[in-house]
């Protein structure tokens, strides 16, 4: 190719040039408009939304002493030089952080259980009736889009105050959601084993049971932790409308100004949350043939 290229006349290579030159800068400039339209979009989108970015250096500063602030004992010390002094509560703390584990857990399984049940109806390729598949995807779509915060308070109003309702909420969010993936999954796969399945006189059940649901179930297995990871970090702000959880404890210590025991109870959190990420993470990639 180079040596045809060189056998050309000098004015055509010139041409040539020059073309390549002008597809170069007709590149730049449409990255250049690309780049200003969404500068523009990001403009005028911030505008809508009342962002002022005066306010926000003004005061930025409050933000950091706050922090500083909670990093500090009652005696003016750092936390992290008296932990027993710090730590003052870690038995009711970790006992509520239990609590919102089990809220998490029971409410992602029963939530993965209705989203295995009903993502079959929600996939295309597997739906036995059209209007079942459209029934089904509006029914998912409500439960992922009301915020589950909304779902512990409307629980917590119908059967009050406890756990109970930031169970249900979690379980109803998560039945969305993962209905959502879990169809997604099963829209991918291989439909002949279906067709085997089906040559031999088998139901539609039948053939969910042996022909879909194994090749699809490390993948469910993979959102439902993935879910389950989500979920620690929602419950957690649960017990702000009274839904159980270690939420309560931190928003009486946000309003009451107890500085160190906001940042005990929020490193607790962290801590938490991180062992879970890393934990499922691990079984994530086996199950689905990754790396550990």
């Amino acid at each position: 190719m180079a040596l045809a290229v060189s056998l050309l006349p000098e004015s055509q290579l010139d041409a040539l040039n020059a073309a390549y030159q002008n597809s170069i800068a007709r590149r730049r400039w449409r990255t250049l408009v690309g780049f200003a339209i969404a500068l523009a979009a990001l403009a005028l989108a911030a505008v809508g939304a009342e962002v002022d970015l005066g306010t926000f250096f003004g005061k930025i500063g409050n933000f950091f002493s706050y922090f500083d602030r909670i990093f500090r004992l009652d005696s003016g010390a750092r936390v992290w030089t008296d932990p027993a002094e710090w730590f003052w509560g870690w038995r009711k703390w970790l006992g509520l952080l239990g609590e919102t584990l089990l809220i998490s857990y029971v409410g992602t399984l029963a939530g993965a259980v209705l989203a295995v049940l009903l993502n079959f109806f929600a996939a295309r390729n597997t739906a036995p009736q059209p209007w079942l598949l459209f029934v089904i995807r509006r029914f998912l779509e409500i439960c992922r889009t009301v915020p589950d915060i909304v779902f512990a308070l409307v629980f917590v109003i119908a059967f009050g105050l406890g756990p109970m309702a930031g169970v249900l909420a979690i379980a109803i969010h998560s039945t969305g959601a993962l209905g959502k993936l879990f169809s997604e999954i099963v829209e991918n796969v291989d439909m002949k084993p279906v067709e085997g399945v089906r040559s031999t006189g088998a139901g539609w059940i039948a053939c969910m049971r042996f022909a879909v649901l194994p090749q699809v179930i490390s993948g469910f297995a993979s959102y439902a932790l993935l879910r389950f990871e989500i979920n620690v970090r929602g419950a957690s702000v649960m017990r702000f409308v009274g839904a159980g959880g270690i939420g309560q404890e931190l928003i009486v210590s946000i309003r009451k100004f107890y500085y160190s025991d906001v940042s005990a109870i929020l490193l607790l959190i962290i801590v938490t949350v991180f062992v879970i990420d890393i934990s499922t993470g691990w079984i994530r990639g086996r199950l689905t043939g990754g790396r550990a």
